[in-house]
């Protein structure tokens, strides 16, 4: 469809705002969830809400709402400011933006519907190594309770954080949203290939994570024999490719597996590595797939390390279940897109957002568009802004059709 140049000068002034906020040397941004610098992506937010007249409020654990309307039986278009370290500059914020233009055409065709726009703290697992823990704590996701205790990279608890800030770890369930809304990134590479502009989200993969802790001897690496070690390393390479092997073999159902952190201990030159840290991440939108990937990966690791000589012990940090977003709101936005002329294709996305904290309190659905080449928690990430204003066409009228 054709934009309006307005439209596009818009889109283009909110994506600058934000832009120089947390940038980094090498070019990306690095914006932690609830560190100064996520405050001033929110403090930027509530600025742009104010231009469009509307009001904002802030909630118990600092999730931050610029608002068209105080009714409840609102709806909420919902993502996240924060960012993964030195990440791109779209993911998360062209949701945020995609709700203010949102907001904007509202306020410009007189659309009387009650728009919030909510931008979530700590999506990102970067700061605290857990994901949606701003929309988790309002929802009530029962994944996220009992996490005061996390620390940040700085060695900071989110307990002692909250405290600082004055928010609070058991805050009020949120209330009075009628639908939620998300546009984001698709953070992969089908859109792109099938060149179509929008996706329509059906299910979210459900992660588990586990931290894998392998212990062996660190001794001199010239004067012990090959056939006298105990290489917690060694071990943790086997470990990587049978995950990866795994992950192979479950394609078929759509899941995933992933080694994503190596800690190496003393990770010194002329020393046998003596201890390993190893973060898997396993994904899939299919219950059964999930538990034959972490039998299998599990139980390899145990006998590698067993074979090795290395003790072995694992953790399980998070299990979140795939997340199916509401058929209704799915339907809504694949007829919203046709009556735009605008192509779309139903699709699973295999990261995890926001939305997977609110389809179990109100009927939730998500929009995706392409990115290029599918970089995504990179900072060549890259989205055109006509893609976001696709998107944000499609919630409108979307809603446009909810006043009928």
């Amino acid at each position: 469809m054709e934009h309006r140049i307005s439209d596009i000068q818009y889109c283009e002034n909110l994506f600058n705002r934000f832009y120089d906020i947390g940038s980094t040397e090498s070019g990306g941004v690095t914006r932690l969830g609830y560190t100064e610098v996520e405050d001033s992506m929110h403090q930027e937010f509530i600025s742009l809400g104010h231009e469009l007249g509307c009001t904002n409020y802030e909630d118990e654990v600092g999730n931050t709402y610029v608002a068209n309307s105080p009714e409840d039986g609102y709806f909420l278009i919902g993502s996240h400011l924060d960012s993964v370290i030195n990440g791109g500059r779209y993911d998360g914020v062209a949701g945020i933006i995609a709700g203010l233009m949102v907001l904007r055409w509202a306020k410009e065709d007189n659309l009387k519907l009650p728009i919030r726009v909510g931008a979530f703290r700590c999506e990102e697992s970067s700061n605290f190594g857990c994901c949606t823990i701003g929309s988790g704590l309002i929802t009530k996701e029962v994944y996220k309770q009992d996490i005061g205790g996390l620390c940040a990279k700085d060695g900071e608890t989110l307990e002692s954080v909250f405290k600082r800030k004055g928010y609070s770890l058991h805050p009020s369930r949120i209330s009075g949203v009628r639908r939620y809304l998300e546009l984001h990134i698709e953070q992969g590479k089908v859109l792109e290939e099938c060149q179509t502009p929008i996706g329509i989200v059906g299910t979210i993969a459900g992660p588990r994570r586990f931290r894998m802790y392998l212990r062996g001897m660190a001794e001199h690496s010239g004067a012990t024999p090959m056939l006298m070690r105990a290489d917690a390393l060694c071990a943790a390479a086997e470990i990587i490719l049978e995950a990866e092997r795994v992950g192979k073999k479950e394609a078929v159902y759509q899941s995933v597996a992933t080694v994503g952190v190596v800690e190496n201990h003393p990770n010194v030159l002329n020393v046998i590595p003596g201890e390993v840290e190893l973060g898997v991440d396993i994904r899939g939108i299919e219950v059964s797939s999930l538990n034959r990937m972490e039998k299998d990966i599990r139980e390899s690791a145990e006998q590698i390390c067993r074979r090795r000589g290395v003790e072995y012990l694992d953790e399980k940090i998070s299990e979140i279940p795939p997340i199916d977003m509401s058929d209704t709101v799915q339907l809504g936005l694949e007829q919203a897109a046709k009556r735009l002329g605008i192509m779309s294709r139903r699709m699973l996305s295999g990261a995890g957002h926001d939305a997977m904290s609110f389809a179990g309190i109100c009927e939730s659905g998500m929009v995706f568009i392409p990115c290029l080449k599918g970089i995504s928690h990179n900072r060549t990430e890259f989205a055109a802004i006509v893609n976001i204003c696709d998107g944000a066409r499609v919630i409108y009228e979307y809603l446009k059709g909810e006043t009928a």
